[in-house]
């Protein structure tokens, strides 16, 4: 008899740059981090760095190139590898989740991971043997980004983890590389806030965060990086038994913050 699968968390992750995986406190965290999770039978991503609607299907074939979207940086960000599996059966799930019987999604067949899905996996899950597969951000509003996540929720019955990644502030006009573990306020405050509304599973202010967070505007001057949040937390909403806050400290004085919702 087959084991069934592992009811799988949801995750929001920092991704960061590129250069972060360079970054040994964190790239130990991601990894102790899945070292304490069931195995997942796939993974689905949703990252800051792919905005498209209707929500769109990325590659589903096994040995798509990355998709380095990013510039200006040493030769050797763009020489990272990440071999997943693809994963055409998760994908036609998604289809049904989203659309229902006999919908249809958009596709972009060559579109490979971005770096907001294979630079955290990688430090995750580094054998790369695990199917993977990225959609897009359809929407910026967060009650939408909950309901996709709803949508979404079965999956983890299946043993899909579903990662939402982005950053928990994210205004690289404000980021110093000489803030030295000393972030300014308007990042401590704001990662505080987040940190406490998460804790208390206040789903209505995290909703409303713009008018509610302190320094919400220059945390996130586009609300591109915390919005994936509302889809690992709309995945887990409806059955939610836990958050956790599984990374925080500061990178250049933007929070690393990450969360687990179970």
């Amino acid at each position: 008899m087959s084991q069934q699968p592992s009811r799988m968390p949801t995750l929001y992750l920092s991704h960061g740059a590129p250069p972060l995986a360079d970054d040994a406190l964190w790239t130990r965290e991601l990894a102790d981090w899945s070292g304490g999770l069931a195995r997942p039978k796939a993974i689905l991503v949703v990252s800051a760095h792919w905005e498209d609607a209707p929500l769109t299907i990325g590659a589903t074939a096994d040995g798509v190139p990355l998709t380095y979207d990013f510039w200006g940086f040493p030769q050797r960000y763009y020489g990272v590898t990440y071999p997943a599996p693809g994963a055409p059966a998760l994908a036609e799930r998604v289809r049904e989740l989203v659309t229902g019987p006999g919908g249809a999604l958009h596709q972009e067949a060559d579109r490979g991971l971005d770096h907001g899905a294979y630079v955290p996996l990688k430090e995750m899950y580094p054998e790369a043997d695990i199917p993977v597969l990225q959609v897009s951000m359809p929407t910026l509003d967060p009650a939408r980004l909950l309901s996709l996540g709803r949508r979404l929720a079965p999956l983890r019955e299946e043993g899909v983890l579903i990662v939402g990644s982005g950053f928990t502030t994210h205004n690289l006009r404000e980021m110093s590389p000489r803030a030295h573990g000393r972030a300014p306020s308007w990042s401590t405050e704001f990662d505080d806030w987040v940190n406490r509304a998460v804790a208390d599973h206040d789903v209505d202010a995290l909703v409303d965060f713009g008018h509610k967070a302190p320094a919400a505007t220059i945390a996130h001057p586009r609300s591109d990086h915390f919005a994936p949040l509302f889809v690992a937390l709309g995945a887990a909403l409806d059955d939610h038994r836990s958050s956790l806050s599984t990374v925080d400290g500061f990178w250049h004085g933007l929070a690393k913050r990450s969360f687990q919702f179970d």
